[in-house]
Formats: C-alpha cells, structure tokens, sequence
C-alpha cells in the first residue's frame, strides 16, 4: 500500500470483528455499468483499471453487491483478484447478499444461491463482510422467518462461506429492527446522511448502542453535491425535489465564497461524524481515488460549516 497519503487515513475497527479500515470506502457499483441508476456508464476496461488502482492506493475497503450490474460489479472486481492472486494483505472486501433481480426472490434458498454466486465471480472461497441487501423488498417478519435470509446467511457465516455478517438498506425505521436483533456486526446507510438529508441521524446512535459498526454511503446523495445542481440536479437516483435544489444551489454559493469545493464540504460532514466508521464513495475511474482524498483534505473553517448548517435549517 502507497504511503503517498499516509497519516492521512488512519485505519479504523469495524466494531467487534476484528476488521481495520480506512475512513474512506470505495463503492464499487458504478464499476457494474448501470447507466439506468447513474445515468452514466462504464466500460469494462475503465472499470478494471480502476479496480486495480484501488488495490494499490491508500483506501483498504472496496463494497461492491450481488446486485450491481447483476453480477458484473463483482465479476469485474474478480477478474483483477486473479491478477493479484486474491484479495491483496490488509484490504478489506465487502459484498452484499441479493434477491433475485428477475423474480424478486428474496429467500433463504436466494441468498444462499447469491453468496455462492459471489464467490465463484470474486474467485474467493471466503467472503470477508457480507450484507443482507435492500431488507425493504420484503417484511422484516418475512426476512427473520425460520429458514429465510437471515437465518441462511447466519448458516453461510457457520459454515465459513462468510467472516462477518451485515445489514444494508433504505428506510430507517426498518433497518433499526434489524440492528435491533443483534445479529448483525455492521450497518450501511444510503442517502440518509447527508448536507441536504440528516434521517439517518438517530440511526448512528441506535448502531452505537447496540455495538453495530455504521457505514455511511451516498454522502453526495447520488451525485449532486458532487458534480453541484446545475450539472446533476438529481438525488437518490431520481430527479431531486425543487426544495432540495434550491438548498444545493445556496450551499454551492456558499462553498465558493470561501473556495472550498462543495464535494469537499459534503464528503468531510460525513467524514467528520465519529459515530461513522468509514464513508463509502462510489468510483468510476482510477483519477476519482486521489481526488476524494485530496477532498478530504480541504481546510473547511467553522463559518462554512455554520452556513451550511444555516442553509440545511433554513
């Protein structure tokens, strides 16, 4: 691993498992071409020379799913794993466990099928951090039934297919039932947290208490407090509310006012929290590595942040 940035991303636990990672996540689901989510593609070779800058950069910790790309995700992230011989020492690769995108299957039998899936596309015979992915898609009560996917997912980890168990979804209230259990070790939140959307606030404290490492994801809402409004005015991979707009457009003006890029501003809130273990970016180019850290890097003073928070409150 370069030393290039280091200091710069200390290495984190992962709540009880025994796992070191950095601040910063790599999201890989934009290396799973899915121009109906991003409204951009991206070809396979871009996507394989970003998978190996990955692995040998600063950033430890890849999250990719069974459902990006339906496979493709995890199949390009594979296809560099048998360059390298496996998962290179002291990087951390996480997956998640997926219905099925044709039917909708969501059962115990699904999930064992998308783990196995997972490991024949990775090449690996161990899979270190997996998730149940997307609960919403069923009931909680459905997804704790005996021999549906928790309980399955609780035998791959038995059964040594899988090191430790997540969960990763959308609505708050349903992902705090499933920390709530205690049968899981981490949790990711998506689009929740973020300059423009704070839902997810209470859910860092419930992941506290009950010793459930939290992942933050999505901390440009999809894009637009990355690439600014006038170029992406959309959130959560839909067109974002006019409401919603108008904040990101007050925030911009205020980034640039004090010379700070609004992507820096919107990366380093989540950064910032400690209640978050590591932040995760989706990335789409090998360029894209460098330039988040330097984000992160940014001298943001506290009048910024006092605007920020102004605008949000507004």
């Amino acid at each position: 691993m370069t030393d290039t940035f280091k200091g710069v991303l200390p290495l984190r636990p992962v709540g009880s498992t025994g796992l070191q990672v950095t601040p910063l996540c790599v999201g890989c689901a934009p290396l799973g071409n899915m121009p109906e989510t991003f409204a951009y593609g991206v070809q396979e070779e871009q996507a394989l020379a970003t998978v190996r800058a990955i692995f040998a950069g600063p950033i430890n910790f890849l999250d990719t799913a069974a459902s990006y790309g339906d496979g493709e995700s995890e199949r390009r992230i594979g296809q560099v794993l048998r360059e390298l011989g496996g998962v290179p020492a002291g990087y951390v690769l996480a997956t998640k466990a997926d219905r099925d995108l044709t039917t909708g299957d969501f059962s115990g039998k699904q999930m064992r099928k998308s783990v196995e899936r997972s490991l024949r596309l990775l090449g690996l015979d161990r899979l270190p951090l997996v998730y149940l992915h997307d609960p919403e898609h069923i009931t909680f009560e459905d997804a704790m039934q005996p021999g549906g996917p928790v309980e399955i997912l609780q035998r791959c980890k038995e059964e040594g297919l899988i090191e430790h168990l997540g969960v990763a979804g959308g609505p708050i209230d349903l992902m705090t039932r499933f920390v709530e259990t205690d049968l899981f070790e981490v949790a990711i939140s998506h689009n929740r947290y973020t300059l423009l959307e704070r839902e997810a606030d209470p859910f860092w404290d419930f992941c506290q208490q009950h010793n459930v490492s939290a992942m933050n994801a999505a901390p440009y809402g999809s894009g637009i407090l990355a690439k600014g409004p006038s170029a992406y005015p959309r959130y959560m991979y839909g067109a974002a509310p006019e409401a919603m707009l108008k904040q990101a457009t007050a925030m911009e003006a205020a980034c640039k006012r004090y010379e700070i890029p609004l992507a820096a501003a919107a990366l380093q809130f989540s950064l910032h929290d400690q209640r978050i273990t590591s932040t995760i970016i989706g990335m789409s180019k090998p360029e894209r590595l460098n330039e988040t850290i330097q984000l992160a890097q940014y001298s943001i003073p506290a009048q910024l942040w006092e605007e920020l928070e102004a605008i949000y409150h507004a």
